[in-house]
C-alpha cells in the first residue's frame, strides 16, 4: 500500500491498519507529526498522573484491577494525592491526572470533591492554577456535576470498543454498551472536555472494528482522545479464554498506526502517547509523539503504590525522567485541545 493511495473513510483506514508494510508504516507517521506540527504545533503537554486507588466495583474482562481478582489493594490518603500534585505544580507539569478504579460510594465521591478544591488552590506562581482531569468511570450524572463545579474540567472514560458486540465480549453481563455511551454524553453536555479511547489489538477485534473505532472518535466530536494497545494480564478471564491476538510487535506497529491515522482523521485534537506503547517499548511514548501524538502522561504517584495499580503484565514505572529532554514541553500549560477552543471560542 502506497500513502498516496490512502482513505480516511472506513475502508481506506481498515486497508491501512491491515496493511504490514513497514515503508507504509513509516511514511504514514512522518505525514502525520508533520500535520500535528502545523496544526497543533510542536510542544507536547504533561498531565502528572495519579492513581489514586486501585479498588474497583467493576469486573471487566480484561483489566488487572478488576474487581475479582487477587492483588494487594490499596487507597492515597488526601496528604498524599495532595502531595503529589504540589510534584506536579513544582516541575510545571500545568496538568494532573487523578485516574483509579470505578467506585459509586459517598465517601469517595466526596473525598474526590474535597481534592478538586484544594489541588486548584495549590500556588502554582505566575502559571494557571492546575487543570485537572479526572479518570474514574462511569458514575451518576449529578456526580459529574458536582466534580466539574469543583474543578475538574476534563474527563476520559474509554469506550474501549465502539462495536457494541466486542463490547460485550470483553465486559461480563452487567456491564452496558448504552450506559457508557450515555456517561460520554452526560460529560459533554455538562461541559467537560471529554476524552474517550479504546484497546488495541485485542481478542476478536478486526480492522474493520479499528476503524471504526477511529470514526467513532470523530462523530462523537471528541476533543482529547487516550487509547493505547492491548497488553494482556495473565490472571484475567479475556486472557485465560485462549482467543488469539496479535504479537507484542505487531500490537506495538498497530498503537503508533492508530495515533497517526487519527491525527489525520482530526489534525486539531489533543492525542496521548499512552503508557502502554512503553511495556512494548523502551521509547514506545516518544516514538508515539513521533506519530503524531501530543501529550504524555508522567507518572507521579507514589512508588510503593505505583506497583500494585497493575492493569495489565508488565507495567512499568513511567516517570518523566528523560523523555522530557528530546521534546518540546509546553510547561506551566493547561494544553487544551485546539480543536475543543475551537468549539468554544476560546
Amino acid at each position: 500500500m502506497n500513502l498516496s493511495e490512502l482513505t480516511l473513510d472506513r475502508e481506506g483506514l481498515a486497508a491501512a491498519i491491515a496493511c504490514e508494510d513497514a515503508a507504509f508504516d513509516a511514511a504514514l507517521r512522518e505525514k502525520a507529526y508533520r500535520v500535528k506540527v502545523d496544526t497543533v504545533g510542536p510542544e507536547v503537554y504533561l498531565r502528572g498522573l495519579i492513581e489514586i486507588s486501585n479498588n474497583c466495583v467493576k469486573n471487566c474482562l480484561y483489566c488487572g484491577i478488576r474487581r475479582d481478582i487477587r492483588c494487594p489493594r490499596y487507597e492515597l490518603s488526601e496528604e498524599e494525592v495532595l502531595a503529589a500534585a504540589h510534584v506536579a505544580a513544582q516541575r510545571r507539569f500545568g496538568s494532573v491526572v487523578i485516574q483509579g478504579g470505578e467506585r459509586t460510594d459517598a465517601a469517595f465521591i466526596r473525598k474526590i470533591t474535597r481534592l478538586l478544591k484544594a489541588i486548584k488552590a495549590i500556588d502554582t506562581g505566575d502559571d494557571p492554577p492546575l487543570g485537572v482531569t479526572l479518570s474514574l468511570g462511569e458514575q451518576p450524572r449529578e456526580v459529574y456535576e458536582e466534580w466539574f463545579d469543583a474543578g475538574a474540567h476534563r474527563y476520559l472514560l474509554r469506550i474501549e470498543s465502539s462495536n457494541p458486540d466486542l463490547y460485550r465480549k470483553i465486559h461480563p453481563s452487567d456491564h452496558s454498551y448504552d450506559r457508557r455511551l450515555r456517561a460520554l454524553y452526560d460529560l459533554k453536555e455538562i461541559g467537560y472536555q471529554t476524552g474517550t479511547g479504546a484497546m488495541i489489538g485485542m481478542p476478536f477485534q478486526t480492522a474493520e472494528d479499528m476503524a471504526d473505532d477511529l470514526l467513532f472518535y470523530k462523530s462523537f466530536d471528541a476533543p482529547m482522545i487516550g487509547m493505547g494497545p492491548y497488553n494482556p494480564h495473565p490472571e484475567t478471564p479475556l486472557t485465560l479464554t485462549g482467543a488469539p491476538f496479535p504479537s507484542a510487535e505487531r500490537r506495538f506497529a498497530l498503537g503508533l498506526k492508530m495515533i497517526a491515522l487519527l491525527r489525520l482523521l482530526v489534525p486539531d485534537i489533543n492525542i496521548a502517547a499512552a503508557t502502554a506503547l512503553e511495556v512494548l517499548d523502551p521509547r514506545g511514548r516518544e516514538k508515539g509523539i513521533l506519530s503524531g501524538a501530543n501529550v504524555i502522561m508522567p507518572n507521579i504517584t507514589p512508588e510503593e503504590q505505583m506497583v500494585k495499580y497493575n492493569l495489565y503484565d508488565r507495567k512499568t514505572l513511567m516517570r518523566d525522567s528523560a523523555i522530557t529532554e528530546r521534546i518540546v514541553v509546553g510547561y506551566g500549560r493547561w494544553g487544551d485541545s485546539k480543536h475543543f477552543r475551537k468549539k468554544n471560542f476560546y
